[in-house]
Protein backbone atom coordinates (compact mmCIF):
# COMPACT_ATOMS: atom_id res chain seq x y z
CA UNK A 1 0.00 0.00 0.00
CA UNK A 2 0.79 3.74 -0.63
CA UNK A 3 1.20 6.45 1.85
CA UNK A 4 -1.68 8.10 0.30
CA UNK A 5 -3.68 5.20 0.44
CA UNK A 6 -2.83 4.67 4.16
CA UNK A 7 -3.40 8.06 5.00
CA UNK A 8 -6.96 8.04 3.34
CA UNK A 9 -7.66 4.80 4.68
CA UNK A 10 -7.33 5.94 8.16
CA UNK A 11 -8.69 9.43 7.80
CA UNK A 12 -11.91 7.13 6.51
CA UNK A 13 -11.68 5.42 9.39
CA UNK A 14 -11.45 8.22 11.95
CA UNK A 15 -14.55 9.65 10.33
CA UNK A 16 -16.39 6.71 10.55
CA UNK A 17 -15.72 6.94 14.58
CA UNK A 18 -16.36 10.42 14.41
CA UNK A 19 -19.90 10.12 12.88
CA UNK A 20 -20.59 6.66 15.82
CA UNK A 21 -19.52 9.29 18.51
CA UNK A 22 -21.81 11.94 17.29
CA UNK A 23 -25.10 9.32 16.07
CA UNK A 24 -24.68 8.45 19.75
CA UNK A 25 -24.48 11.48 21.42
CA UNK A 26 -27.44 13.23 19.33
CA UNK A 27 -29.89 14.83 20.78
CA UNK A 28 -31.98 15.48 17.63
CA UNK A 29 -32.84 13.73 14.61
CA UNK A 30 -30.79 16.18 12.06
CA UNK A 31 -27.42 14.91 14.14
CA UNK A 32 -28.08 11.61 14.18
CA UNK A 33 -28.89 11.24 10.58
CA UNK A 34 -25.60 13.34 9.93
CA UNK A 35 -23.53 10.88 12.28
CA UNK A 36 -25.00 7.61 10.37
CA UNK A 37 -24.18 9.11 7.20
CA UNK A 38 -20.71 9.90 8.51
CA UNK A 39 -20.72 6.51 9.59
CA UNK A 40 -22.04 4.87 6.15
CA UNK A 41 -19.65 7.13 4.30
CA UNK A 42 -16.44 5.78 5.81
CA UNK A 43 -17.25 2.39 6.04
CA UNK A 44 -18.14 2.04 2.70
CA UNK A 45 -14.58 4.07 1.65
CA UNK A 46 -12.80 1.85 3.85
CA UNK A 47 -13.69 -1.05 1.93
CA UNK A 48 -13.09 1.09 -1.74
CA UNK A 49 -9.56 1.42 -0.31
CA UNK A 50 -9.46 -2.49 0.22
CA UNK A 51 -11.00 -3.27 -2.93
CA UNK A 52 -8.87 -1.06 -4.80
CA UNK A 53 -5.85 -2.29 -3.24
CA UNK A 54 -6.57 -5.64 -4.46
CA UNK A 55 -7.68 -4.79 -7.51
CA UNK A 56 -4.19 -3.37 -8.57
CA UNK A 57 -2.56 -6.02 -6.97
CA UNK A 58 -4.40 -8.60 -9.62
CA UNK A 59 -4.33 -6.54 -12.78
CA UNK A 60 0.05 -6.95 -11.77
Amino acid sequence: MTGGRVFFFILYGVLALLGLFMAAAARDVGITIFGWGLVLFGVLNVFNSIKTYYDELEQH
